[in-house]
């Protein structure tokens, strides 16, 4: 599906922070252009019980689509946390994912991954995993399945893709 989707360390650094230190479910999209990742937009959580589910505000979708269609970014796909999950998605996220190729960041136990919505998907019938870039100060980490960050927010680790020359 093109190349490999790209964020920032500070970028990904900021979203497990965030994500880290609350209590709900953090939701936002993810726009970009010819399948590279330009910017993440944190959205409202409008879920019943934001505590275990999302629910991206469809305010900020629909707004979202209406920029694209007039030559913005386009939604690629979206972000959300598990608070006391893992990084992986849940069986509760592939009942609610649509089969439409887009991208879902998870971040769960200070870590982030990579999945993209398919039918017949590895994870739970609907999820493969996508390697991804980060980029660092001039430097890219490339093929990446996960991004680990430690207790103090300073020391980013990346895992790599088995056989990765990086």
């Amino acid at each position: 599906m093109g190349m490999e989707p790209e964020f920032s360390s500070e970028a990904l650094g900021a979203l497990i922070e965030q994500a880290d230190g609350s209590g709900v479910e953090i939701c936002g999209l993810l726009l970009g252009r010819a399948g590279r990742i330009e910017t993440m937009v944190a959205t409202r959580n409008v879920a019943a019980d934001p505590a275990r589910h999302f629910e991206i505000d469809p305010a900020a979708l629909f707004a979202a689509l209406r920029a694209g269609r007039r030559g913005g970014p386009e939604i690629l796909g979206h972000y959300h946390s598990h608070p006391s999950g893992s990084a992986d998605p849940s069986p509760t996220d592939a009942a609610q994912a649509a089969a439409d190729g887009r991208l879902w960041l998870i971040v769960g136990g200070r870590a982030a991954r990579l999945w993209r919505a398919v039918a017949e998907g590895e994870r739970h019938g609907r999820f493969d995993a996508v390697r991804f870039a980060v980029t660092t100060g001039g430097h890219v980490e490339k093929n990446c399945e996960a991004v680990h960050m430690d207790g103090a927010g300073r020391t980013m680790t990346f895992a790599k893709a088995q056989g990765s020359p990086h």
